[in-house]
């Protein structure tokens, strides 16, 4: 090619250059280049740079986040910050419980009965029982407070269980107290302040000489294994007051084993115990009550007319009724031995059946008193229903009435027979011994029914009965001459003068089995001390019961009570 020629051709090329603009695309192989890239993975594209809008959109979501994260952090530092102090600094308290003391139980002597000890890693006091006997169901136990795994109480009180730990516990708990206590990082105690002191329970004077209660408790049991009574129980009581000195019932219970709850073996000894050592004879056991129910039938049949206490009537031993629906056939209704003629005091003393069955359900020439005369009596003092005094579970008992049988016995009939048997106290006679001396206490302070009560110098409270002081000095002297001639000889000594009534019971289907009662008060010309005593369930024909129980409390008052006598 010639100079010139060059020289055109390469002025041609710059000016074709300087007039079009070469794009990428015209310089870089892309699809139609090369068809081997795999366009779903971008080969072969050429990035482009963001958008202006894009950017402006990116901004503005930026802004208004910082925006909203300005807010928030205004109003949880500023709006809110002295609340979240306020936490931040509960964040590092931690609340103790101020445990209250239970109140000390005291006996009437003062003696301490139950009273608190503090333990070692505990923030309670253990409560502490008297090991003196006779005294558990008066004085109960308790529950101590419960935590959980991580050491916090679930329940920060003391529970009140039986006696007077759980009827008088509104008195003797207490209140406790909160402590707030300051701790670091690590849980260590910076400092500690009491926003609220405990207020420790009120401690109580019981009427119960835990003396008297541990003598009679230990001749009962001793009684009972002596002679086969399954259990029994005791209860001596002021008649001008009210307040119980004694209530005893065997077999008992350990109240230190219990509150504690350690003794597993021990507990299950008590629960599986055939005796019952939870049941508080005294309250809660009803027994049929036997020749003791007398006492209010004889003073029904005087206030009511049917008989005078001079009026004597024979005992051969029994006597016979026609049987309402078997012609020339008999009923026979024995007493325990012939006893002749005997009028209302001898009646009492030698507990003629004859007797009362004649005044209480009447016979031939003899009016009586009815079935609804016994109910009346009964209820005038205080049996068939609860006595008011402040320990639980306390019993009711049953009268037997011709409601009661129709309803026990699918509609059955009432017969003078039931009558007879009722007004000697058997048949479906049921009472506690805390309302037989209760009984005892409105004949021998003349006719005022007390409310028994526990603690000492409480006050008393008590309700007249309608009865005349005339008859009632009847029943004490029937009462009197039972000790020196009849059934309640073994009450008779030189340390007191006694007036007294037993009672014998038959128990069971075959009547294999009796209760034993004596109840009576002393001194005889100046009542003050009524008793009850109970052996429950022993062989029939066994000489030796209740009496001889109450003799060894004499005995022993002789001794060491004679402040009593």
């Amino acid at each position: 090619m010639s100079r010139n020629r060059l020289r055109k051709f390469i002025k041609k090329l710059f000016s074709s250059v300087e007039s079009h603009e070469i794009e990428p695309d015209e310089i870089f192989l892309d699809s139609s280049n090369l068809p081997s890239f795999d366009t779903s993975q971008f080969e072969g594209r050429l990035e482009h740079p963001i958008s202006k809008n894009t950017i402006l959109a990116f901004g503005i979501i930026v802004s208004l986040l910082m925006v909203l994260f300005a807010a928030r952090l205004w109003n949880l530092q500023v709006v809110r910050g002295d609340d979240f102090s306020i936490k931040s600094e509960d964040n590092r308290l931690t609340h103790s419980i101020l445990f209250a003391e239970r109140g000390v139980i005291y006996d009437r002597n003062g003696v301490e009965l139950a009273w608190n000890e503090e333990e070692e890693g505990e923030q309670f006091s253990r409560r502490i029982y008297t090991e003196s006997l006779g005294v558990s169901h008066v004085l109960g136990y308790v529950g101590y407070p419960l935590k959980d795994s991580a050491g916090f109480y679930y329940r920060d009180y003391f529970v009140g269980k039986d006696g007077v730990e759980f009827s008088l516990n509104e008195m003797i708990k207490g209140e406790n107290g909160l402590k707030i206590v300051e701790v670091d990082a690590l849980n260590t105690p910076k400092s500690e302040s009491t926003i609220r002191s405990q207020i420790d329970g009120e401690s109580v004077d019981l009427s119960i000489d835990a003396r008297l209660s541990e003598s009679l408790y230990s001749l009962i049991k001793n009684r009972a294994l002596e002679s086969g009574f399954v259990g029994g129980a005791g209860v001596v009581m002021d008649v001008v007051t009210g307040e119980i000195l004694a209530l005893s019932s065997y077999p008992e219970y350990d109240p230190q084993v219990l509150s504690d709850g350690e003794d597993k073996e021990t507990i299950a000894s008590f629960v599986e115990n055939s005796r019952k050592p939870f049941l508080n004879r005294v309250v809660s056991g009803l027994y049929t009550p036997g020749s003791i129910v007398k006492l209010f039938v004889a003073i029904g049949a005087l206030t009511e007319g049917v008989i005078t206490p001079e009026k004597r009537i024979l005992s051969t031993g029994s006597i016979r009724v026609p049987h309402p629906y078997i012609p020339d056939t008999f009923s026979v209704f024995n007493d325990w031995k012939a006893h002749g003629l005997v009028d209302m005091r001898d009646a009492l003393a030698v507990s003629s059946n004859v007797y009362f069955f004649e005044i209480g359900g009447g016979f031939e020439g003899q009016s009586g008193i009815g079935i609804s005369g016994i109910e009346e009596y009964a209820k005038l003092f205080g049996l068939g229903a609860p006595t008011g005094i402040a320990l639980s579970d306390e019993a009711i008992g049953v009268i037997p009435t011709p409601e009661w049988k129709a309803e026990t016995f699918d509609g059955d009939d009432w017969r003078l027979g039931d009558t007879y048997n009722t007004s000697i106290g058997q048949y479906g006679f049921q009472v506690t011994p805390i309302q037989i001396v209760r009984m005892i206490s409105a004949i021998a302070n003349n006719g005022r029914l007390l409310v028994p009560t526990l603690i000492k110098d409480g006050g008393t409270r008590s309700e007249e009965i309608n009865v005349s002081d005339i008859n009632l000095q009847v029943i004490r002297e029937g009462m009197r001459r039972g000790v020196l001639s009849g059934t309640a000889t073994a009450l008779n000594s030189n340390i007191v003068d006694v007036a007294a009534k037993t009672g014998t019971a038959e128990v069971g289907i075959r009547k294999k089995f009796v209760n034993s009662w004596v109840t009576g008060f002393f001194p005889y010309e100046d009542p003050r001390y009524a008793f009850a005593i109970i052996m429950e369930r022993g062989p029939t024909g066994n000489p030796v019961g209740a009496a001889s129980v109450m003799r060894g409390l004499l005995e022993w008052l002789s001794i060491y009570g004679v402040e009593y006598i």
